[in-house]
């Protein structure tokens, strides 16, 4: 809109449509019982006005604030930027906002995210992990008739809507792909340990080792905090140690990208002297180089249905309880045949 140019209004709507004021509301309120015709007058009016309706005035009227919050931990960026993307998209063209609320540290202070959550006057909410496995935040929530949307819980999974992955098959799988390959020696990256998912991808880890006859290496297994840094300082420790790793199994793809970067630095090269793997598929897999072998994690759809399952909570539907996402193995180039010296 030019400067000085005046802001349309629902009554210059009404009379450009040459309804009742009344109509135009009923109509940008989703009110039963209008009709086909009158909606599309409406809407031709309003759009040749530039018209929007005011989310804030609507909000006041219903006793809502039409905001849906996105609650998470401070994991990879890239994950993050798929959730917000997965949210974003399904709220497109819906009258909702996202308000993104990044929290410091779920587990040292679960009441203030729930203080946070009431605070912000939300409508509802949509919780990432470890957020959406805390059982402090849960019982806040639903003590506070405050609906949710949980992402990839690993427990209590009969509590609220949730949507997941199958963590430990998506595990296994990996593990049993690099062991294929022929790989023996095979270190771990942990993740966060406050994320329940980490201790879910380590039991696939070892399902596939047990398969396999392999023993069990704890010297072999560091624990990160899904970080690039600490996927890179992780692997420092490891390539160092007299039993070195021939692969690596790191739990997210910004810990295995930090792994590719420090093999590097110490004159590795990857995949010809080192295998390694990640998980999520997030953006950070395609663009680095080689690019990355790993789990498909689909992050965005997750995100894309808790928000689905959310708004129709909100309009009074019954969204069903929870709704698992397939995941993919994506082989790249980071994977390869151990080096015949080993």
């Amino acid at each position: 809109m030019a400067h000085g140019e005046k802001r349309s209004t629902s009554i210059d709507v009404a009379k450009l449509a040459q309804v009742s004021p009344k109509s135009v509301s009923r109509v940008f309120n989703d009110e039963p019982h209008i009709s086909p015709a009158l909606r599309k007058k409406v809407l031709r009016a309003a759009k040749e006005l530039n018209y929007h309706p005011n989310v804030l005035a609507q909000g006041l009227v219903r006793r809502q604030s039409y905001l849906i919050g996105l609650i998470y931990e401070k994991p990879s960026p890239s994950y993050v930027v798929e959730l917000q993307r997965g949210a974003l998209e399904r709220l497109h063209g819906e009258r909702y906002r996202l308000i993104v609320l990044p929290v410091q540290s779920v587990m040292d202070r679960p009441l203030e995210v729930v203080s946070l959550v009431r605070s912000a006057a939300l409508d509802g909410v949509i919780l990432a992990p470890p957020a959406s496995d805390h059982p402090d935040i849960l019982d806040g929530l639903s003590d506070a008739h405050i609906p949710f949307a949980r992402i990839a819980p690993q427990s209590w999974l009969d509590v609220g809507l949730s949507t997941a992955m199958d963590d430990v098959a998506a595990a296994r799988e990996i593990a049993e792909h690099v062991i294929a390959l022929g790989h023996r020696t095979i270190a771990i990256i942990m993740g966060d340990p406050a994320h329940a998912a980490s201790a879910q991808r380590l039991i696939g880890y070892h399902q596939a080792f047990d398969a396999n006859g392999l023993p069990p290496l704890p010297e072999l297994v560091e624990t990160g905090d899904f970080s690039f840094e600490s996927g890179y300082e992780a692997t420092k420790r490891l390539l160092s140690r007299k039993l070195r790793p021939t692969a690596i199994l790191a739990q997210n793809d910004d810990m295995a990208v930090g792994a590719m970067s420090a093999a590097r630095e110490l004159g590795f090269d990857v995949p010809a002297d080192l295998t390694v793997v990640g998980f999520d598929d997030s953006e950070i897999a395609r663009v680095v180089w080689p690019r990355l072998t790993t789990i498909r994690q689909p992050v965005m759809e997750m995100a894309k249905t808790a928000a689905d399952m959310l708004l129709r909570k909100l309009a009074g539907e019954d969204p069903g309880g929870m709704v698992i996402h397939a995941h993919q193995l994506v082989d790249r180039l980071t994977a390869a045949p151990p080096p015949t010296s080993s």
